[in-house]
C-alpha cells in the first residue's frame, strides 16, 4: 500500500489492544477509507457490511432495503436464518447474538462501511447503534468495531461529537486525507506509470491526490491523453462523478452545488453575507449546516484574509476536482474527445494552471515551511488583496505570517522553465513589499519568496527574492 504509514501503525496498535474499541474512519468520498481497512485487516474481519447508496433506492422503501441488505450480510457470514429484522434494534440484536455464538476469545472485527447511509429518515438508527455499543459492545474486550463514512459532517456530529448516548464513546478517530505530491509520485510508480513531477503536479491540480481518480490513469498514455480519456472522451470515466459526489454525501445536494458553483467564481472566495445575498437564501441554520458540511468534507476552507478582522471570514472552494470540473467540463456545449491534447498550451489552460498551482501550494504548507526551515514555527497562512482606486490594485498569492516576526511574501508561478524576473516585475514585487510594510508591525521583516517549478534564472533582478522554493521542495 502506498502511504498511510501512520494510519496503518495506529490501526495495528488498536487491533492489539486488550479492550473494546470503537474506531471512526472518515474522509472525502473516494479517498481510500475502505481500501485502507481491507488491506490492514485482510483475513481478519469477522463481519462486514456496507450501507446501500441512497441514489439507488426509492426514499419510501429505503429503510426496508437497508434492513434487508443488513440481514443478507448476516446470512452471508453464516447466521442461522430467522425472520428478517423489522427495525435496527432487532438487526443489531441479531448481530450481537451471532458474534456471541461464534466468540472463541480472539479479536472480533466488525466493519460497518458507509454508516451515514444507514441512518435514513425516521429509522432510529443512531438510537439502535447506541444501544448495541453501550449495552453490549463496549463490554466485550475482544471486540473492535470500525465505522466508516464519507459524509464527514454526519460522522462528526452524530458520532464523534455526539452529545447523547454516544458521547465520548468513539475510542479513536482517523480522518483520512488525500495523498500529498510525494505520495502521488509513489502511487504512479507503483503502477508503472512514468510521469514527470511537472505532470504529477498537474495531476494533483485535477484530482487533488484522490487515489480513486488517479487509478484511472493508464500506463503508456501521456498525461494529456489520460486527461482526455477520463474527462472528455465519449464514455469519459468521471463524467458523472461531480453530481454523484454531492448526491451521495450531502442531505441538500442542490443547495450545496449552488454554493460550490458560486464560490468557484472567485479565487479568494466570499463572505457568508455575500453568499446568502447572491444565492438569495436565508443567512440562517440551513446555510450554516451546508457551509459546515462543505468544510468538514474538505471541499471548502474558512479563513480570514490577511489584514482583516475575524468578523470578515471568507469561504474559499479548494477541492481540485470540483474546480477543474467547473472550469473545463461542466459547461462544454460540444464534446471534444481530444480537448486537453489540443488545448494544453492555450491561454485558458495556462491561466488555469496558475490559479490551480496556488491551490496546490496552500495544500502543501507543511512542505513549504519545511523548505524554509520553519516547520516548528507557529504561523498563519492566507492570501492578501489590497483594493485600490487604480485598475490593478494589489494581490499577494500567499502570506506566511510567523510568530518569529517574519512575513514570507510568496509569489507563486507555474512555469515550464526557469522563471525570469525582468525590470517591470522587479518593481512590482518591490511595490508589494513596500505596501506590506505599511500594515504589518514595525518589528516584523518581509522576506520575498518565490515558489515556482524549476527555480529562478539568475540575473540583475532575481535578487529581489530572498527565498526560493521549487517543485522538488513540494515533493518532500
Amino acid at each position: 500500500m502506498v502511504g498511510r504509514e501512520k494510519e496503518i501503525k495506529e490501526l495495528e496498535k488498536i487491533y492489539s489492544s486488550k479492550k473494546a474499541e470503537l474506531v471512526a474512519i472518515y474522509g472525502r468520498r473516494r479517498v481510500g477509507k475502505t481500501y485502507l481497512v481491507d488491506e490492514v485487516f485482510d483475513g481478519r474481519i469477522t463481519f462486514r457490511h456496507a450501507g446501500l447508496s441512497p441514489l439507488e433506492a426509492e426514499p419510501r422503501g429505503l429503510l426496508e432495503a437497508q434492513l434487508e441488505h443488513f440481514y443478507n450480510s448476516l446470512k452471508l457470514h453464516g447466521i442461522e436464518e430467522e425472520k428478517a429484522p423489522k427495525n435496527w434494534l432487532d438487526a443489531f440484536f441479531m448481530l450481537e447474538k451471532w458474534l456471541k455464538n461464534i466468540d472463541d476469545g480472539n479479536r472480533q472485527v466488525v466493519f460497518l462501511d458507509e454508516l451515514p447511509w444507514l441512518d435514513t429518515p425516521r429509522s432510529d438508527f443512531i438510537r439502535a447503534f447506541e444501544g448495541f455499543w453501550n449495552t453490549w459492545g463496549c463490554h466485550r474486550k475482544n471486540l473492535l468495531v470500525i465505522i466508516c463514512g464519507s459524509a464527514n459532517s454526519w460522522m462528526e456530529n452524530e458520532l464523534i461529537n455526539n452529545h447523547g448516548g454516544l458521547y465520548g464513546r468513539v475510542t479513536h478517530e482517523i480522518k483520512l486525507s488525500p495523498f500529498n505530491l510525494l505520495e502521488c509520485e509513489e502511487y504512479y510508480k507503483s503502477r508503472g506509470i512514468t510521469f514527470s513531477r511537472y505532470d504529477i503536479v498537474q495531476s494533483y491540480m485535477i484530482f487533488g491526490g484522490i487515489p480513486y481518480y488517479m487509478e484511472y490513469m493508464e500506463k503508456g498514455l501521456s498525461f494529456a491523453q489520460n486527461v482526455d480519456e477520463v474527462f472528455f472522451a465519449k464514455d469519459a470515466k468521471l463524467k458523472l462523478e461531480y453530481d454523484r459526489l454531492f448526491e451521495s454525501v450531502f442531505k441538500r445536494p442542490e443547495a450545496i452545488k449552488d454554493i460550490v458553483g458560486f464560490l468557484y467564481s472567485r479565487n479568494m472566495g466570499y463572505t457568508r453575507k455575500k453568499i446568502a445575498e447572491t444565492l438569495k437564501v436565508s443567512d440562517g441554520g440551513h446555510l450554516t449546516k451546508d457551509l459546515n458540511a462543505l468544510i468538514a468534507s474538505d471541499f471548502v476552507v474558512k479563513y480570514v484574509p490577511f489584514g482583516l478582522s475575524k468578523k470578515e471570514e471568507y469561504y474559499k472552494l479548494t477541492d481540485p476536482f470540483c474546480l477543474f470540473y467547473l472550469h473545463f467540463v461542466k459547461n462544454q456545449t460540444r464534446r471534444n474527445s481530444r480537448f486537453w491534447q489540443q488545448n494544453t498550451t492555450q491561454p485558458q489552460v495556462v491561466a488555469w494552471r496558475g490559479y490551480a498551482f496556488e491551490n496546490v501550494c496552500f495544500n502543501h504548507i507543511d512542505q513549504i515551511k519545511d523548505a524554509l526551515g520553519i516547520r516548528d514555527v507557529i504561523s498563519l497562512e492566507s492570501a492578501w488583496t489590497k483594493k485600490a482606486d487604480d485598475e490593478d490594485g494589489m494581490q499577494i498569492d500567499l502570506l506566511i505570517s510567523r510568530k518569529d516576526n517574519v512575513v514570507n511574501m510568496c509569489e507563486i508561478k507555474f512555469y515550464s522553465d526557469d522563471f525570469v524576473v525582468n525590470k517591470e516585475y522587479y518593481r512590482t514585487i518591490q511595490r508589494r513589499i513596500d505596501a506590506l510594510h505599511t500594515i504589518i508591525p514595525r518589528k516584523m521583516s518581509v522576506y520575498s519568496t518565490l515558489i515556482t517549478t524549476y527555480g529562478v534564472k539568475k540575473n540583475e533582478y532575481s535578487g529581489i527574492f530572498v527565498k526560493e522554493i521549487t517543485l522538488d521542495d513540494l515533493f518532500r
